[in-house]
């Protein structure tokens, strides 16, 4: 099947689309992509924000108190004119619409993605599938990370075998462990841009630390990042699953940047982002022989420097390096997933989310 998958992440950097070609088991061929900048809707990213800030206090994933109603309408207008323009010049047979995350609460069985799929199917003419993540919280999983099986996907069509890691460093940093078996292992493992893009864009009004240069020019406090890297989280076993804003009130509490430069305190949350990553390490079977990076931070020179330092020996490279679109591996990976639900296939398992046993998802607009 042609199908297209539509992302946009916590970073809030614009929205993914993307198609491929697959069954839901392989992928056949890789397609266009596209993006579409929210640098162009700075009004609307806003309003997303406030909407997050809004969502904090939900106990109802139906519910749109304050901004969210109108970030919802913003949302589904945004993502629908970016679909309808991408569809002018290929063919698909379903969309995966994975919706703008405003909030994810695992411990409380909530996640809410705003974004209304049957405004996008009637405007498609095709089938749109989307809340991709609520069969497998009510079913006990985490409800995250769901691209783990494309990323297996993926690395055997390249005809890499584990034990290795796939790493998406998004908003938050999340990893896909793939054994010798090719059995899986996947969680959120701590904070990638969020923390830093909003740093920067606070200190010097732009989006994010382009090339690392702040970092790179910073000095890092190890008192500091100790302190950061003693959170219980990073202790806990695989499956488990982060907010967007999960360790802002913790790096608020400890790190105390407002006493720092601005390249020292891009340096150490570059620094901390690195070393959570390797705290996963203990918590794997194996340690992954290479790495895979993916996402906005695989950009970053910097913190893929301090990667290659706390994972050493193995070998980081970049999605690009391997012949993959970095920037739309995710938006793929919801065209994957919108087949595989067609099809009644699992999308999570109890490796990557903590749910009791594999289980499908997905629900369907239909036109």
């Amino acid at each position: 099947m042609r199908a297209v998958g539509m992302m946009s992440g916590t970073s809030l950097d614009g929205i993914d689309i993307a198609l491929i070609e697959t069954d839901g088991e392989d992928i056949q061929s890789f397609g266009a992509v596209a993006s579409v900048s929210y640098d162009d809707f700075l009004q609307e990213r806003a309003l997303i924000f406030g909407a997050m800030e809004d969502a904090a206090s939900l106990t109802d994933r139906s519910a749109r108190p304050g901004r969210l109603r109108a970030a919802e309408e913003a949302v589904t207008r945004l993502n629908r004119d970016a679909l309808v323009t991408f569809l002018k010049d290929v063919k698909a047979d379903v969309v995966g619409f994975h919706g703008q995350t405003v909030v994810h609460r695992p411990e409380l069985g909530l996640t809410v993605q705003l974004g209304n799929a049957a405004v996008l199917a009637k405007a498609a003419g095709v089938p749109v599938v989307h809340d991709f993540r609520a069969a497998d919280m009510n079913k006990g999983g985490q409800g995250a990370p769901l691209v783990p099986v494309y990323h297996r996907a993926l690395t055997r069509r390249l005809g890499r075998h584990g034990p290795l890691a796939v790493l998406n460093l998004g908003g938050v940093a999340n990893i896909t462990y793939i054994g010798a078996d090719e059995s899986l292992i996947a969680c959120d493992v701590g904070p990638a841009n969020a923390l830093l893009d909003d740093l920067v864009l606070a200190r010097t009004g732009r989006p994010f630390d382009e090339e690392g240069r702040l970092a790179a020019a910073g000095l890092v406090d190890e008192a500091i990042l100790a302190r950061l890297l003693s959170h219980s989280y990073f202790d806990a076993a695989p499956p488990k699953s982060l907010d967007r804003n999960a360790f802002r009130r913790w790096v608020s509490e400890q790190a105390g940047l407002d006493a720092l430069t601005t390249e020292n305190a891009a340096a150490l949350l570059t620094a901390f982002t690195a070393a959570a990553i390797a705290r996963i390490l203990p918590l794997l079977p194996q340690r992954p022989q290479s790495w895979i990076v993916a996402g906005g931070g695989a950009r970053n020179p910097e913190m893929i420097r301090q990667l290659r330092r706390h994972v050493a020996p193995a070998h980081v490279e970049t999605a690009d390096d391997v012949g993959w679109s970095g920037d739309h591996v995710e938006a793929q990976a919801f065209a994957y997933l919108a087949v595989r639900s067609l099809k009644g296939l699992p999308l999570s398992f109890p490796g990557t989310t903590g749910v009791s046993a594999p289980v499908s998802g997905g629900v369907v607009a239909h036109p």
